[in-house]
């Protein structure tokens, strides 16, 4: 007798195949049968009229600290994921001295939008090495798995000390002992090595990230540690400078060591490549036997702004300023006050001689990117959506229609703003991108840019709109789920999970796509020290079962909590067929 039986559903199994009608059947933690009249079962799953898929695979995200304290694993956890990578862009908690942890929270602060009051109460600090936290994160069980990255910025700090924190270049014995730790990060069960090379990541003091500006040296010897280990891949977050030659190095370690290297994509002012020419270059280096992918944001990247959220327009109004620490309730009553809205209005804004002063000159008069979120919003808008075509159209002042859709739904109205992937007011540039093989589904940033960003539901985002919604050119299922499960498992070394097939994980979702929906964003003060969040959830997973075990019941965690961490590259069943028929 099976432990877990789900009848009547449509499978699509990760191989990018056109769905096709068969049960699964679960025993224990893994996937047992796949086909008709498999017998009987404790506990039976009516999946007539959903979709049976493997459970999503996450490979860019920033749970380094939540999950020490956080079993839930939210916001990713709500939309199907079961399964996270995070120390991506050269961030996180280890190795750690014991006088650097207020200097890595500051860090992560500052590149993560991550509230550093959470992460000094949350984290428990019981590691110092690497290899520490992953013992660490062992001790937790959580409703995902968990996987990590060797962070750059917190190797260079711990052997480099100041040296490392101020981007000095390093000595010969500062590469050896960096090298060291990492070849012994992954052979504790890291799945790679980030860094970060843009200046977009600075920490909460306004330094670069650690690492920014390493040399080729620096980064090869590294490389070269992680070749001797045997795996892992290497992740950057970059902006191409031409003097830096990334896609040189890039293409000569991912040749030399025969592993991945991985950078972000992006339409972004600061790239010195278009996206195209980025691409381009890429293939240039893998047909030349290079394996670099590019991992690849599947909506436009940007602020979602609120009056309880990090920014808004408002921002740097005086009158703002003058009432920004006080309780949410006394602010909404200031803020429903139309002498006080006339008067914010009426005011510049007093913009800081920061890095932070060419955004707040964007958010007070660049209408004509921003949108505002109402319900049942596209995250593909045009250009009749914005504030400015919408405030023509009303006959009003761009800021005031700003500040009055901020009031919508008690205050709590949200403003799209995409700085990055949407330079053409469409995500046409990504058509040919979701159908190639080179380019990975990534840059969710689950856990991160709390108070900024909230793109963790990008699974439930690929579902809806790439898939289903989208005018114009779509996806199919099964690619979809492919590039969302497989293919990043796979890059990974995750060989035990991303398809359904007998002998591998059971990791899976029953979705109904006809109800499957984005809920408008929230703001939560639900972190440690009460620390806010953007958070958004969906409607339409029916079941999320991590390892067997059911997590999710529409939406709704269970209390289950058989995620655990991935120690290193997983191999795949020695039994696996796919679509095996068997019965009890």
């Amino acid at each position: 007798m099976y432990d877990i039986l789900i009848k009547g559903g449509a499978v699509v199994d990760g191989r990018g195949g056109d769905p096709f009608a068969a049960d699964v059947a679960i025993v224990g933690n893994k996937i047992a049968a796949i086909g008709h009249d498999l017998g009987e079962a404790q506990e039976t799953v009516d999946a007539t009229g959903c979709h049976v898929t493997p459970g999503f695979v996450d490979i860019h995200t920033h749970y380094d600290g939540q999950a020490t304290w956080d079993q839930e694993m939210a916001p990713s956890s709500w939309h199907g994921v079961t399964t996270v990578v995070m120390g991506n862009c050269g961030v996180g908690f280890a190795p750690a001295a014991p006088e650097r942890h207020d200097w890595l929270i500051g860090l992560m602060e500052g590149v993560e939008d991550i509230p550093g009051s959470a992460l000094s109460e949350g984290m428990p600090w019981n590691w110092e090495t690497f290899p520490d936290y992953l013992d660490a994160l062992e001790e937790l069980p959580r409703s995902v798995d968990v996987a990590t990255h060797v962070p750059h910025g917190a190797v260079r700090a711990y052997v480099m000390g100041d040296r490392g924190a101020a981007n000095e270049a390093p000595t010969e014995t500062d590469i050896a002992r960096m090298s060291a730790i990492v070849e012994e990060g992954l052979k504790a069960g890291a799945l790679g090595f980030s860094t970060s090379r843009t200046v977009l990541h600075k920490s909460i003091d306004g330094e670069l990230v650690p690492g920014t500006t390493a040399t080729e040296e620096e980064l090869i010897g590294i490389g070269r540690a992680m070749g001797r280990a045997g795996h892992g891949v290497f992740e950057l977050a970059s902006d191409l400078l031409p003097e830096w030659n990334e896609f040189d190095w890039m293409g000569k370690l991912s040749r030399e060591t025969g592993l991945p290297v991985s950078f972000t994509a992006l339409q972004s002012p600061l790239k010195a490549l278009s996206f195209e020419d980025q691409i381009a270059t890429m293939r240039k280096e893998n047909a030349a036997g290079a394996n670099i992918k590019a991992q690849v944001s599947l909506r436009g990247t940007g602020l979602v702004l609120g009056w309880r959220a990090t920014f808004h327009p408002f921002s740097f109004k005086p009158s703002w300023l003058a009432i920004a620490d006080l309780p949410w309730k006394e602010q909404l009553e200031r803020l429903r006050d139309p002498a006080f809205k006339a008067r914010l209005l009426a005011e510049p804004s007093k913009l800081p001689d920061t890095d932070l002063r060419l955004l707040g000159e964007l958010m007070t008069v660049a209408w004509q990117m921003q949108y505002p979120m109402v319900e049942g919003f596209n995250y593909e808008p045009t250009a009749e959506d914005t504030i400015a075509a919408r405030a023509a159209a009303a006959g009003q002042d761009p800021a005031a229609f700003a500040y009055d859709s901020l009031m919508s739904n008690e205050g709590e109205g949200f403003i799209y703003f995409p700085l990055l992937n949407y330079a053409d007011g469409n995500l046409n540039f990504l058509e040919s991108i979701l159908e190639s093989d080179d380019c990975i589904n990534s840059l969710s940033d689950g856990g991160a840019h709390c108070g900024t960003i909230c793109d963790a539901a990008a699974p439930t985002f690929l579902l809806q709109h790439w898939v289903r919604d989208r005018e114009g050119h779509r996806i199919t299922l099964g690619n979809a789920i492919k590039r969302q499960c497989a293919d990043t498992a796979v890059m990974y070394g995750l060989n035990d999970r991303g398809v359904i097939e007998v002998g591998y994980l059971a990791d899976i979702n029953v979705i109904d796509m006809t109800s499957l929906s984005l809920n408008s964003p929230w703001v939560a003060h639900d972190l440690p020290a009460g620390g806010k969040r953007l958070l958004q959830d969906a409607t339409g997973y029916r079941l999320t079962i991590k390892s067997g075990e059911v997590t999710f019941k529409n939406g709704c965690f269970q209390g289950a909590t058989p995620g655990g961490l991935i120690r290193g590259p997983q191999a795949p069943p020695a039994t696996a067929s796919p679509r095996a028929v068997a019965s009890d």
